[in-house]
């Protein structure tokens, strides 16, 4: 029977397992454990309950660590941070920045489909690592597995929270703007493992932005983020007109009333 390199798996994650069986278990794809079962007296147990409890760890990891570093944020924003944060792109592109997807046992016909970097397994495999690490070690290094993995993810939705849904962005400001809302084309190339989508946004009867990404809801965020351009923020209605003839004076302090965002 395939084993993880104890050491490899450590030297990906920062965390070396007392329990090694439990790390082997969170890389264990439902692909492989078919195949083993297909062999007499062999009854392996696939990653899918370590998932279901690091997602439990991760969210709340997550929740705490953006509601003690941000006591200024309301509660909106914070949920806003968090869903950006224990996303699957996000936890597929830091299990796959931590060499996750190599370590994997996964069945060949999966494997030769290219699953080592299908994102949604990757995504997967993220979370019952960090459920083995809980279950293993507890709070203190599974938080800081969580932290090592997303913590400048979250340091950037801080920044601006929210600032990655441009699809809501463009629809409030085309529907003050324009009155219309819009609306969007998609289609994809590549094979099923590494597809490209591809999104049109239409706004009244013209074409606005076009973009691209690994997933249908990835292009039609870019796409919206190329419209907006043709959309940008209204003035404040308490700006001043003296404010709105301003462009090269110093920039506008808190105590003016200027909260203006750059998108």
């Amino acid at each position: 029977m395939a084993a993880v390199d104890p050491a490899a798996l450590a030297a990906r994650i920062g965390y070396r397992f007392r329990d090694e069986t439990l790390g082997e278990l969170a890389l264990r794809h439902r692909s492989w454990v078919s195949e083993q079962r297909a062999r007499p007296g062999a009854e392996p147990e696939s990653n899918e309950r370590l998932e279901l409890l690091g997602d439990a760890v991760l969210n709340l990891v997550v929740s705490e660590h953006a509601y003690t570093s941000y006591p200024h944020m309301s509660v909106g924003q914070l949920a806003k941070v968090r869903a950006s944060v224990v996303s699957g792109d996000a936890l597929a592109e830091a299990a796959g920045a931590a060499g996750l997807g190599e370590l994997l046992l996964m069945g060949r016909g999966e494997e030769a489909a290219g699953g080592r970097l299908r994102r949604s397994i990757l995504a997967d495999a993220a979370e019952a690592v960090i459920g083995a690490v809980y279950l293993d070690g507890g709070w203190v290094p599974a938080r800081r597995l969580v932290l090592s993995l997303l913590a400048g993810r979250i340091e950037a939705m801080a920044l601006d929270p929210g600032g990655d849904d441009h699809k809501t962005v463009l629809q409030e400001r085309a529907a003050q703007q324009t009155g219309a809302a819009p609306s969007y084309r998609c289609c994809y190339s590549g094979p099923d493992h590494e597809r490209l989508w591809r999104a049109v946004v239409r706004i009244g009867d013209r074409d606005c932005g076009a973009g691209e990404g690994a997933t249908k809801k990835q292009a039609e965020q870019a796409a919206a983020r190329a419209a907006l351009a043709e959309f940008p923020e209204a003035p404040s209605p308490d700006a001043s007109p003296e404010d709105a003839n301003m462009e090269d004076g110093p920039p506008p302090t808190m105590s003016e009333g200027r909260h203006d965002r750059v998108t």
